[in-house]
């Protein structure tokens, strides 16, 4: 939603290192924000112009028009401290530079960071993450904006790392769904690139995915799929199966990727027999952290867990501030 006082400017895309492959382009740097953090959020596959928007949103929803009341009352204006994001507990980070961003848009002089790790580290309690150094009014100010949004990235990082290691050594990689936050979705993504996971389809148009209701609605699994096919014969077709017959039907369609709807690990080893490399294969439904090496050993290409950017609970950061140096 654009307003007067906060005119969200148009995105072209998700930037080069986002796995919907849409075209990298120059205008994602022409952002309100300093040139060097946005070459950073777009070689990191995040759009800068897209960044900004999301952090002045944040920060209208905070100070919904007005000002910061308690910093005001009790911060001196010209005072100056340094902020050090720190991890409360272990885990893996993400969204450092968002955080960054954050602090863009409320700084009114300028800022110096101090980057002491990289998004997608792992992380110890007590370490330090990010240490700026600016207005201290500005500092608490976007505070809470910037730790909300670092800490939900990196609890989905952190979720993500903990599948991948459990996979770790066999060919099956953990990727995410379309169930993300309205708003955040390239940002969650992200997040999940950072723990070690891959991405789904960013969107509706990118990738076709054919599930029961598309089956019920165009008369049969194999139907479905070849009315995609023709419909948009460039585009890859994910088709969802519930059982082996189905799973037959689409494969001799031709198929490219094949959704396992709560198959068991027998069955999904089964399948796999079946497509014999000529379809991948991603298990979903039925998945936890004590069974997925279990799929996984099946020789499923992917495992899908939509819980990595619905359910998983935030890393615990915090901002801890200190006289300048």
């Amino acid at each position: 939603m654009s307003t007067d006082d906060l005119p969200l400017a148009p995105t072209g895309g998700c930037g080069d290192g986002c796995a919907c492959g849409a075209d990298g382009d120059e205008e994602y740097l022409e952002s309100g924000l300093d040139p060097a953090l946005a070459e950073l959020l777009a070689a990191a596959g995040l759009d800068p112009v897209e960044v900004e928007d999301v952090a002045n949103v944040a920060i209208q929803e905070d100070l919904d028009g007005g000002v910061d009341v308690t910093t005001v009352a009790t911060i001196p204006e010209e005072a100056v401290a340094t902020g050090d994001f720190t991890a409360r507990e272990a885990g893996v980070v993400a969204g450092l530079r968002v955080a960054e961003a954050v602090l863009s848009v409320v700084c009114t002089d300028e800022f110096e960071v101090e980057r002491h790790v990289e998004d997608g580290d792992r992380v110890e309690a007590g370490q330090k993450l990010l240490s700026v150094t600016t207005r201290t009014r500005d500092l608490l100010t976007a505070e809470r904006s910037a730790l909300n949004i670092l800490c939900r990235l990196s609890g989905i990082a952190t979720a993500t790392r903990a599948w991948a290691d459990v996979l770790e050594g066999t060919g099956t990689r953990v990727r995410d769904t379309r169930k993300t936050t309205p708003g955040l979705r390239s940002l969650e993504k992200f997040a999940v690139r950072c723990g070690g996971g891959v991405n789904h389809r960013m969107s509706l148009s990118d990738a076709a995915l054919v599930k029961d209701n598309h089956v019920v609605a165009a008369g049969g699994v194999a139907q479905a799929f070849k009315a995609v096919r023709e419909a948009f014969p460039e585009v890859p077709i994910e088709v969802e199966v519930d059982t082996l017959h189905q799973l037959r039907e689409v494969v001799e369609a031709g198929a490219d990727l094949i959704l396992l709807d709560n198959f068991t690990p027998g069955e999904c080893a089964e399948a796999v027999g079946i497509v014999g490399g000529r379809a991948l294969l991603e298990a979903s439904g039925r998945l936890t952290l004590d069974t997925a090496r279990a799929y996984a050993d099946t020789g499923v290409d992917f495992l899908a867990v939509g819980a990595l950017t619905h359910s998983s609970p935030i890393l615990d950061i915090g901002l801890d501030l200190r006289e300048a140096e």
